[in-house]
């Protein structure tokens, strides 16, 4: 169970305190060390990852091949995104709970959707998705080097290189190490690769306002002329352009650890949106100042294609950018997936040690460590992009769900503490917009979102026998003991228990966090400290 500290709001925002190992009289707990900045970063380095390098083939097409209403759809998308994350920004000023919409379906439904969400995120979305972009990575980090090597040859080639076997598992490997050495330095590595993503936006941005001041508007001119778009075209050209902004969520996962949350937590959230919609409304315009919607959609990398056709041999810097990207974005994933894992073992759902910490490097090092082995598992198989094809639908439902615990909490919950209050009908907005979403794929995809279903459902039998409140004897000390010799392997012991008061006092029932599981065990299987 988290401790009572996590409800204090410091007077202002304060550095955070420096890594350190822990001394005999340091408190062993997660360490509040993400600061504005770092939150921005993780917000902006995790929402663009492959997204706008894939997305605009998709916004396009499914608008009819108008360039006018694919400027629309991704406006439209970008305030959606800016509705579904004030909505969590009330959520996560009022259950200052890490673990994101985990929490916020907990608090509100109960455990049993809170760990299905649980599941679906720790042993299938998440892993599947850091193996994608470690994938993405890998092929254009040989891109680039073809491109800066054979520019001739390469000149009519976009993404029909093959990414290196070495480089590819090692991208999962070398960031789950840093985020297990090291909080600081895995919010570190976000803000540089958020920062050089945005640079190398920057750099197509540059090129797109270059080629409008000489004058190429011809595909802005008479843009909503001829095109061919269809009643369900709408609803799945917003389902492309929200994946490309799915991520602003992530930074509510992290919120045990966000410096002066209350502050920082929506200004964070805010300002990333902010800048994100504002560099993708820039980058499509600067796609079609080069490309006719034709080429747009007969791209199989539109980013790589403008960069040939504009920045002739400095081309290599857009594949660097695409990898520079997906290496951020699945540092952002490791950061906020491990923290969700995290909290679903300290409330019990998970075995004990994943909600353990390191007695040094103060990272919740088990829960870090296990999705990398996930990841590479499913890096030997063909079929991680259909995995989450079936599950994206599951997902946006469990997100339109955790969205609709706002106007839910309200009604059930008067009084309980909101710092900040977003208008209902955001909320309200987005969770339709979600079932509408969802509504589709089923409609368009029976089989594939049935069979995400079914996968979600088999999380069932898992949280039966977390909460089995009879376990034979046998198993209690087996795992007991599994439990002991792993803490004395890998140095992590449970984190500091929580105070008798609260120290802060607006705090109320409804803020703190559910009673923990782990709590209700017999006291044989409950782990020690080292």
């Amino acid at each position: 169970m988290a401790s009572k500290s996590e409800n204090v709001t410091p007077a202002k925002d304060t550095p955070a305190p420096e890594d350190k190992p822990s001394t005999g009289g340091e408190v062993v707990k997660l360490k509040r060390r993400i600061n504005l900045f770092n939150g921005v970063t993780i917000l902006v380095g995790t929402i663009i990852g492959s997204g706008i390098f894939v997305s605009p083939k998709g916004v396009l097409l499914n608008s009819g091949g108008s360039v006018g209403v694919a400027m629309i759809v991704w406006t439209a998308c970008g305030i959606l995104s800016a509705f579904g994350a004030l909505s969590f920004v009330e959520l996560g000023t009022s259950i200052t709970k890490s673990g994101g919409d985990y929490a916020y379906l907990y608090e509100a439904f109960g455990p049993i959707p809170a760990f299905l969400r649980l599941w679906t995120q720790f042993v299938l979305i998440r892993p599947a998705v850091m193996a994608v972009l470690s994938l993405t990575a890998g092929r254009y980090i040989r891109s680039a080097f073809l491109l800066g090597l054979r520019h001739a040859r390469a000149r009519h080639q976009t993404t029909g290189c093959v990414g290196d076997p070495l480089i590819i598992p090692l991208i999962p490997v070398v960031l789950t190490f840093m985020n297990c050495y090291s909080v600081k330095l895995s919010t570190w590595i976000q803000d540089v690769f958020a920062v050089g993503k945005v640079l190398g936006l920057g750099v197509i941005i540059v090129a797109g306002i270059v080629q409008l001041a000489n004058g190429a508007t011809e595909n802005f001119q008479n843009t909503f002329e001829g095109n061919t778009i269809s009643p369900e075209g709408i609803p799945l050209a917003i389902y492309s352009g929200l994946f490309a902004f799915s991520g602003w969520f992530y930074l509510n996962t992290l919120t045990e650890e966000v410096q002066n949350p209350k502050r920082n937590l929506p200004l964070a959230i805010l300002i990333g949106v902010a800048v994100v919609m504002v560099i993708y409304l820039l980058t499509n315009i600067a796609y079609f100042t080069t490309l006719t919607p034709q080429e747009v959609l007969t791209s199989d990398a539109v980013a790589v294609t403008f960069a040939q056709r504009v920045l002739g041999v400095m081309a290599w810097v857009v594949p660097v950018a695409v990898a520079v990207s997906c290496f951020g974005s699945t540092n952002g994933l490791l950061l906020s997936a491990s923290r969700v894992t995290f909290v679903g073992a300290r409330d019990g759902y998970l075995p004990d040690l994943l909600a353990m910490i390191h007695v040094n490097m103060l990272t919740p090092l088990p829960a870090v460590a296990l999705l990398c082995p996930i990841a590479l598992l499913m890096l030997t198989t063909n079929d991680v992009y259909r995995l989450i094809n079936f599950l994206s639908a599951v997902r946006w439902l469990f997100i339109g769900l955790a969205t609709a615990t706002v106007p839910y909490l309200r009604w059930r919950r008067p009084d309980m503490h909101r710092p900040w209050k977003v208008p209902l009908v955001l909320p309200i907005i987005f969770s339709l917009v979600c079932v509408v979403v969802v509504a589709m794929s089923l409609y368009s995809a029976p089989v594939d979102v049935g069979i995400g279903l079914a996968l979600t459902l088999t999380g069932v039998p898992v949280y039966l026998l977390a909460v089995w409140r009879n376990k034979p004897g046998w198993l209690i000390k087996f795992t007991a003991s599994a439990t002991r010799a792993l803490q004395s392997i890998l140095l992590v012991v449970p984190q500091e228990a929580p105070s008798s008061t609260s120290e802060n006092p607006q705090e109320t029932p409804s803020q703190s966090s559910p009673t923990s599981k782990t709590e209700q065990k017999d006291a044989s299987s409950v782990s020690t400290y080292l």
